[in-house]
Parts: C-alpha cells; structure tokens; sequence
C-alpha cells in the first residue's frame, strides 16, 4: 500500500537573481531537523531531484543553478544575532545537495522571511522605515546584515528598485557582509589561501595560466578570459551549449580548488559542486545583454563571466559579486587589475544580464589583506506561502 502524501509549510521565495523553497526549521518532520540523509532526501524530493530529465517537473525546482535551491531558518543561537540560515544548493541530475557555501542573492530574502515569520522579535520592527535584521549565516559562519523596508509594520515588497536578471522593480533591500573573508583554520585557509594575489595553475589540455585564488564571500578562482579564449562579453549561449567548454571550465575549477586547499585530491571536485566558483574577467567592453539591454563600456569598470554548478550564470552570484568587490579592492588581483589597477572600495562590473554594483573595504594589517565588509543592493519577494507537499516514505 502506498504511503501518503504530507505537507509541510514553506515559503517560495525570490532573492536578487535566485530563488527558492524557504522552511522555517520547526515546520520540518523530526527527522529533516539535523543535518543528514533523512534531510537531505526529503528537500531532494521538494525540488525533484535528482532529474534525469534536467526539468524538475516533478518538483519546485527550476532545473538551473539559480533556482534549486533550499533554505532553512530558526531563531538564532548566536548572540547579537536574529536568525540562524543554512543553504543548501540542490544537484539537478544526481542525488546531492552541497552545504559548503552560501547563497548571497537569497540572503537578500533570509530577512523579509525572518520578519514576516516570527523569527524577528516584534520590538525590534518598526512601524515605518528600515529593519535591521542579524543573520548568521551557519554554512560558512559568517554574519550577514539585511536592512529591509517596513511599512505600516509589514515588510514592503513593492518598488521601484531595477536590479539587471530580474524582470520586475521591487523594494531595495541593502545586505552587508561582515569579514565575509575567510579566516586562518576556516576551510581552505586565509582570504588568499596560497598567499599569492596571483597564482599559475597547469590545467591538463589548457596549459599555464594565472589565476586569483581568493576565499571571500564565497572561495572563487578568478582567471583572464583573454587567457582562455574569450572577451568577457559572452552570455550563456556561448558556452553553456559547448561540452567542451564547460569540462575546460570544469578542469580549471578542480584544479584550482586543489591549490586552494579545499579539497584533497582532483576526484573530489565532483562532490563539491557548489564550491569554488570559477570566473573569468576582462577590461571593460560594450555588449549587449540578455534583455537586449546595451552595456556601454564606460558603464562598467570591468568585465565578469561567472560559472555555477557547472553553467555560465544568467547574471551573478552574489557572493561570486563579494569576491569580486573584495579583489577589486586589492592592488594587484586579476579583479583589480582588469579594472584598471587602482585602489578602490567599490566597483561596476558587467555580467550577462546587466551591470551590478558592489562595495567592499579592505586594508593591509600586518602586510595581510584583510576585508571587513561587502555591501550591495539586491531585493526579495514572496513568490508562493502555504504548504509543500511530498511522498511520506521519501526520507
């Protein structure tokens, strides 16, 4: 006899260019509740993976990067802190979820969540104005600040806030990661885990080329696109069709990640989907985006293509846009450089769908780099509340 369906409450959620299914940890069955395989075979389920098909039809997915994605809140054990948030970035084909990193554009929807369910004590929401909201972020052990607009004591959703690789205006929401660097003991080490600003990796059937190996938002390898081929102006079309070029973009990320010290041999790269991302960079270039939008060359300060789960991105990652904004900051990184090589704490860069702006401040302690904070301006909308339902033999 087949074992009904349950529903559990959940929240599916836009956040800047990334959207997906929220849970508050109470709502989860017992078992989902901890970290483990009953947890992870039940959020498998909500999104319908593993798809064989790569459609998600079965599921809440949306069968790319950007949208299989899951995220759980609780009030937070922290001091200083209002929520606890953990990510997990969904596998579309196989069987996995990868916990090792964060998800910067649904941090953007962590807060108005966090406030419309409860998590956010009454006394600290006001009326009208801005509600600061404390996130920890449990992935990566790292302090995210969301500043969400509140209206007549609700979170405001509506706006008139254009970001580039979302349709529709919505309200501004400003996030702020705290030391989003990673420090010494933390998985792959330092903010620049080899101590070099550049570095050579020999990538089998591509050759030497110099690489930014940097743990900042999320541990992210930086290469020229000149170096491999390309003029940063490319969209997904040009690469994301070509297998060649995404087991190139692949080999280069496994490698990478093996001088970065997060993994421990190249097979393990499969297991670690979600991190490193891989980017390339270039001096400014018009192009014209996705929508059709002409990006002038003098609207941007660099060029940047960035790959997720093994895919050209639509748009930017938002903690890829924090390891961007922290070595555009540092003298001397391919980030830096392609941006003409002066000092800065804020930068424009150019992605596929848009242009996007990201502030960071780093200074020289002790002739280490280190970076205190990365701002950027994303938004966040309730999409769809009420219940998810899945098989209750599934996990």
């Amino acid at each position: 006899m087949s074992v009904p369906q349950i529903k559990i409450p959940a929240t599916y959620m836009r956040g800047g260019t990334s959207k997906g299914v929220f849970f508050k940890l109470d709502d989860l069955p017992e078992a989902a509740r901890m970290p483990g395989a009953a947890r992870d075979s039940l959020l498998l389920r909500v999104i319908g993976s593993p798809d064989p098909y790569g459609k998600h039809t079965d599921g809440m997915g949306g069968a790319t990067s950007s949208t299989s994605k899951a995220v759980i809140l609780s009030r937070s054990s922290k001091a200083d802190h209002d929520v606890d948030y953990i990510f997990g970035q969904v596998a579309i084909d196989s069987p996995f979820i990868d916990w090792s990193g964060n998800c910067g554009n649904l941090s953007a929807a962590v807060g108005s969540f966090a406030i419309s369910n409860g998590l956010v004590d009454k006394d600290r929401i006001p009326e009208d104005g801005i509600c600061t909201v404390r996130i920890w972020q449990g992935n990566i052990g790292k302090t995210i600040i969301a500043r969400v607009p509140i209206t007549n004591g609700e979170v405001q959703e509506t706006g008139d806030f254009v970001l580039d690789g979302v349709t529709f205006p919505a309200a501004e929401v400003q996030i702020e990661f705290l030391n989003p660097a990673a420090d010494e003991g933390e998985d792959g080490g330092a903010m620049f885990p080899t101590g070099n600003l550049v570095d050579e990796l020999e990538v089998p059937g591509i050759g030497r080329i110099k690489a930014t190996l940097i743990n900042a938002g999320i541990p992210t390898i930086f290469v020229n696109a000149a170096d491999i081929g390309y003029s940063g102006t490319e969209l997904q079309g040009a690469i994301n069709g070509n297998e060649k070029a995404l087991n190139r973009f692949e080999a280069i990320r496994a490698h990478g990640a093996l001088k970065m010290g997060l993994i421990n041999n190249i097979e393990q790269a499969a297991v670690r989907q979600h991190t490193p991302k891989v980017a390339f960079v270039a001096p400014p270039k018009g192009y014209v985006s996705s929508s059709g939008k002409e990006v002038a060359a003098t609207d941007i300060d660099l060029l940047v293509r960035a790959l997720s789960m093994g895919k050209l991105h639509h748009a930017m990652m938002g903690t890829a846009a924090v390891a961007i904004g922290t070595a555009a900051a540092i003298p001397g990184t391919l980030v830096n450089l392609a941006a003409g090589g002066e000092a800065r704490e804020a930068v424009r860069f150019g992605h596929p769908s848009g242009t996007l702006k990201v502030g960071a401040a780093a200074e020289k302690v002790d002739g280490e780099w280190t970076v205190t904070k990365a701002i950027m301006s994303r938004s966040a909308r309730v999409l769809m509340e009420g219940w998810v339902r899945i098989p209750g033999d599934c996990f």
